[in-house]
């Protein structure tokens, strides 16, 4: 009193697999393949991320620190603009440093540190930059907002330009975060 129908599912073949399409029925090698091209966009979405926050963190540095036109139109006289100048040269180091590591990770194939402490290090220095660049910006609008009611001149015009550049910093580096953090999560501990 066997169910036929029951017996014809039990001993059905296992799912063809697909060499030549790379479909395998039950994961295997078209999963390793996807999961390689998936780190290898990290990797890359990663490098172009430090790649534009150093761009616009050196552009801050520069434009911050040849903000100096006389009497009170230096930036060394006011601490916000000396704190955007200070975060603006951190953040150049910063992105710097990391961009020439995955430059020559990528190029040699070779990592410098483990990967769990890369992994660390690249969270945890992307979310400190992050808000440093964004405490910067962010400290020094509402003195250049006071200086421009008075006057628009080109030294509120490189405030304004440098504390934009950290803000695009500050985007850039934050999603660098959010990649990095992507990354981490997925990290073997075993």
């Amino acid at each position: 009193m066997s169910n036929p129908d029951a017996q014809k599912v039990a001993e059905s073949p296992p799912p063809a697999v697909d060499l030549e399409n790379g479909a395998v029925g039950g994961g295997g090698v078209s999963e390793i393949v996807r999961r390689w091209k998936r780190e290898d966009l990290l990797k890359k979405c990663s490098l172009a991320s430090r790649g534009l926050g150093f761009v616009f963190s050196f552009l801050a540095f520069v434009l911050m620190a040849s903000n100096k036109h006389g009497d009170w139109k230096d930036f060394d006289k006011y601490d916000e603009y000396r704190y955007v100048m200070a975060i603006a040269i951190l953040s150049t180091l910063y992105t710097g440093l990391q961009s020439f590591r995955q430059i020559y990770q990528l190029s040699t194939g070779r990592e410098v540190f483990s990967g769990r402490t890369i992994a660390i290090v690249d969270f945890c220095g992307d979310q400190i930059m992050a808000y440093l660049l964004i405490s910067a910006a962010s400290s020094a609008v509402p003195l250049t907002n006071i200086m421009r009611e008075g006057e628009d001149n080109m030294f509120t015009d490189a405030s304004a330009s440098a504390i934009s550049m950290e803000f695009f910093a500050f985007f850039v580096l934050g999603f660098s975060s959010l990649v990095s953090g992507y990354k981490l999560s997925k990290q073997s501990y075993i």
